[in-house]
């Protein structure tokens, strides 16, 4: 049963089909750890190697019964072979993300609460960072579906604030990464930075990469026109524009260039690109992270 907190990130339709996808889901990284997964070693044997206490959420299938027919107390065997798997999830929480209806923030929170309930429901590990004011602010990893409480509240905690430097802090996630493992960026990606750049040398790292997209609907299809003053979300800094049909023109053409730089960046380095929209059901979007899409 998920815990009360989790209702507002978390419906119970929406866990539904979590629990059909998350076995599905594969993460192609390997961390090196002792831990839960066969790793994907040709000519590699299952040598036993050492036990580890039961946790609410594992697999009752990996218990071993005659150590719990001796001592009383329920263990799991890890072997040699495996190693152990876990999703780092870098959460965008600049100011850009506060727009659209709901927020695009809103729609990045239970993005990332999605990838890491599927992880947790299989006794791996997820890690949140929060890419915000430049940095990004680690939270401690959490392990099986106990850990899910731990990983809702503190994406319950999530503000939309300042600005970021997201390839900086991409950059900072992979190099406090003892081992490679699932790296799943939710952001708008409304950043100056060099940020399919670092995207780049995350996968060539090892990591298995994924980028989610979240966008407005005004986005995608500017409602706005005429003169107007706009200001910058992150900095403050307001700009006078006229919105006709030449300027709404530029900007479908810029949002396009960077939708398809991701796209192209997914492609090279095998890795997975999905965009959503804040204001429709999130469901088709996890469908085509577990499916691996470029979208």
């Amino acid at each position: 049963m998920l815990p009360s907190s989790s209702a507002p990130l978390l419906g119970a339709s929406f866990v539904r089909e979590l629990e059909v996808l998350q076995r599905r889901l594969e993460i192609r990284a390997r961390s090196g750890g002792a831990g839960e997964h066969l790793a994907r070693r040709r000519g590699g044997s299952a040598e036993f190697k050492e036990h580890r206490a039961y946790a609410p959420g594992d697999d009752m299938r990996r218990i071993d019964w005659a150590a719990y027919a001796r001592t009383g107390e329920p263990v799991l065997k890890l072997f040699r072979a495996e190693e152990d798997v876990i999703a780092r999830i870098v959460c965008d929480a600049s100011a850009s993300l506060d727009f659209g209806e709901p927020t695009k923030l809103d729609a990045a929170r239970r993005l990332a609460a999605a990838i890491g309930y599927m992880s947790l429901a299989r006794s791996e590990r997820a890690q949140l960072f929060v890419a915000g004011d430049g940095i990004a602010r680690e939270h401690a990893p959490v392990r099986g579906r106990a850990g899910l409480a731990a990983l809702l509240r503190a994406l319950d905690g999530v503000r939309a604030s300042g600005g970021t430097h997201l390839a900086r802090a991409i950059d900072a996630v992979v190099r406090q990464s003892a081992r490679p493992g699932l790296l799943c960026v939710v952001s708008d990606f409304f950043d100056p930075g060099p940020v399919t750049a670092a995207l780049g040398r995350a996968a060539q790292s090892g990591h298995d990469v994924a980028a989610l997209q979240v966008v407005a609907a005004d986005e995608l299809d500017p409602s706005f026109e005429g003169d107007l003053t706009l200001e910058d979300a992150e900095t403050g800094a307001l700009v006078d524009v006229t919105l006709d049909a030449a300027a709404l023109a530029a900007y479908a053409a810029r949002f396009a260039g960077l939708c398809e730089a991701l796209r192209a960046f997914a492609r090279r380095h095998g890795a997975t690109y999905v965009r959503a929209r804040s204001d429709e059901p999130l469901e088709g979007a996890v469908r085509r992270f577990v499916s691996r899409s470029v979208d």
